[in-house]
């Protein structure tokens, strides 16, 4: 088995899960494009544009992020994982192939999104089109990776979903897709840092620059704690 075969087996288990599938493919897209379709409506393009692209954070957020997490916790209390481990597969080739996997499925939806948007609401496509979509594939996988590493502090498969909620409510306030939030001075400087943040800034202003060592810091740290705390197969009481 290589790195291709795991990059299949994940993105067909990830189809046949029903559950999963509701979660990080339906919600986004019914969220994603028929809020910006709603303000459209209520507020004009100007803020239907602003609040998609602010729902890019929403994509990264349950499609990379939660989809990996919830994964990689159900497979690994299975013993899925432990089984792929003890074939000639290496720890990288496993977990690459789920990450990758759900980073294309990622980038795939915000541009089908992206289109639907732009149909449907009048978001115009960004103006920096090449900058988006460097952004959107590096922060796709930037958050798979760190969903990944994240598995290491939910308990059991019954509370991986629940665990991933602060994520995505943080990451929807930051980038001001559920509106103007009034924050101080301070939490708004730290939630800048957030990769999603990045991702967003980099779509609305077309600028790679600091987005992008942002993200290389939370790959480098997705890295690390992956490396170091990443459980292959359930606690034992």
């Amino acid at each position: 088995m290589s790195l291709t075969a795991t990059y299949r087996l994940g993105t067909r288990l990830f189809w046949r899960d029903r559950a999963l599938l509701f979660a990080s493919v339906i919600t986004p897209i019914g969220l994603g494009v028929g809020l910006p379709v709603m303000m459209r409506h209520v507020a004009g393009p100007a803020t239907a544009s602003t609040v998609f692209q602010g729902m890019i954070a929403m994509f990264l957020s349950i499609t990379a992020f939660m989809n990996v997490a919830v994964a990689l916790t159900n497979r690994r209390d299975q013993l899925v994982l432990k089984r792929l481990r003890a074939s000639r597969l290496t720890d990288g080739q496993i977990l690459l192939g789920q990450v990758a996997g759900t980073a294309t499925q990622t980038v795939v939806l915000i541009v089908l999104c992206t289109l639907a948007a732009l149909l449907l609401a009048d978001v115009p496509l960004p103006g920096d089109l090449p900058v988006s979509a460097v952004a959107v594939v590096a922060g796709s996988a930037v958050l798979s990776l760190l969903g990944a590493a994240y598995t290491a502090l939910i308990p059991r498969a019954e509370l991986a979903a629940a665990f991933t909620m602060p994520v995505f409510l943080v990451s929807l306030v930051s980038t001001g897709a559920m509106g103007p939030i009034p924050l101080p001075s301070w939490l708004h400087s730290i939630l800048e840092l957030l990769p999603t943040t990045a991702v967003v800034t980099a779509v609305r202003t077309g600028d790679l620059a600091l987005p992008a060592g942002d993200l290389a810091v939370w790959a480098v740290a997705g890295l690390v704690a992956t490396r170091l705390w990443f459980r292959w197969e359930p606690r034992r009481s």
